[in-house]
């Protein structure tokens, strides 16, 4: 009974670990530029919402030009 109390356990601990591995943010910006960031031993919820935050639309210049990036998780 011991055995089978302790496999559970083990079971059990190994489900709710979180995998932790490094995790690619790419960016593609409206102008046709590209750019990626590396989250390091990142669990994958974690890096999604740091990856998404990381999409903005910004103004530059006098001349108002528009440019979107949108950042995706691969």
């Amino acid at each position: 009974m011991k055995k089978v109390l302790l496999f559970v356990a083990v079971v059990a601990a190994v489900s709710f670990a979180s995998c932790k591995k490094d995790r690619v943010c790419t960016c593609a910006s409206s102008t046709g530029g590209s750019s990626t960031v590396t989250y390091t031993s990142a669990k994958k919820g974690d890096a999604r919402a740091a990856c998404l935050s990381k999409s903005y639309t910004y103004t530059t210049g006098a001349t108002t030009t528009t440019v979107t990036e949108t950042c995706t998780l691969n």
